[in-house]
């Protein structure tokens, strides 16, 4: 369905107007350069103005409405799949922070290193090592000894 062939000139002007403005809105880092992606809301409001916005005499196909529902679906699941890897690869992050308590490690910091004995591990989401005083990112390891 062409909503073009739905509105007048004017009209189609005025919702693209609308549509622009409603979207600098809705991220004003996307004016800045920066990009912008769509989520469920964004989604279900597309869906949402397109099925109003429809011509009652030719209203959507069924085919295009299953489709549109289906990517919706689709648009879910990735959403909370990608919420439940966050958690795993928290666990994760957490388990090698544990591996490391009592074991001597290399630590990048810009272009030097420091050595030590981890003796403490500290925070859940993004653990930390205790080496020499000071608290590192699990990340900036870069080997690590047996005692």
């Amino acid at each position: 369905m062409d909503i073009q062939s739905l509105l007048s000139a004017d009209d189609l002007s005025s919702l693209t107007r609308q549509v622009e403005n409603y979207n600098r809105g809705l991220n004003p880092a996307e004016a800045a350069g920066q990009g912008q992606t769509l989520g469920k809301d964004d989604f279900l409001r597309i869906l949402l103005t397109q099925l109003t916005h429809q011509d009652p005499t030719s209203p959507l196909e069924d085919k295009e409405f299953v489709a549109q529902m289906a990517q919706f679906s689709t648009l879910e699941q990735m959403t909370n799949m990608s919420g439940e890897l966050s958690k795993v690869f928290a666990v994760m992050a957490k388990s090698q922070a544990i591996g490391l308590l009592g074991k001597s490690v290399e630590i990048a910091i810009g272009d030097n290193k420091v050595s030590g004995r981890v003796e403490e591990i500290t925070g859940s989401e993004f653990p930390q090592i205790l080496v020499q005083g000071r608290y590192y990112d699990v990340s900036q390891v870069l080997s690590v000894k047996e005692d």
